[in-house]
């Protein structure tokens, strides 16, 4: 009878460990979707108004001026973005592997 209630100590730990895992993943998860709507909704905002200036530009060269900084500007808030979504899945990553790291160790860093 002692190894039926340690396995099933056991199959409850490892229940309870995966549940808190991914109710960690679940936050996270949900955390970067908010992140990524409002990444959308600033980039659909910023190409609207970059061709909104591009339209009413009084020249090719403003015009063309207009087109290459939003093009700079885009290119870095898109890199700076998948920098912060590459942090925020790292977070994930660790926040669901704690329960486990009784079992299996630390997470390297």
């Amino acid at each position: 009878m002692k190894d039926f209630d340690g396995m099933q100590k056991a199959s409850k730990q490892g229940i309870d460990m995966a549940m808190e895992s991914f109710g960690s993943m679940t936050q996270g998860l949900q955390a970067i979707v908010v992140e990524a709507a409002d990444y959308s909704k600033k980039s659909f905002e910023s190409g609207s108004a970059a061709l909104e200036k591009i339209l009413t530009s009084s020249s090719v060269e403003k015009a063309v001026e207009a087109q290459s900084d939003y093009v700079k500007s885009s290119y870095e808030g898109y890199m700076a973005q998948m920098t912060k979504f590459g942090s925020m899945m790292t977070e994930v990553t660790r926040d669901a592997y704690k329960p486990f790291e009784r079992v299996f160790g630390s997470f390297p860093k």
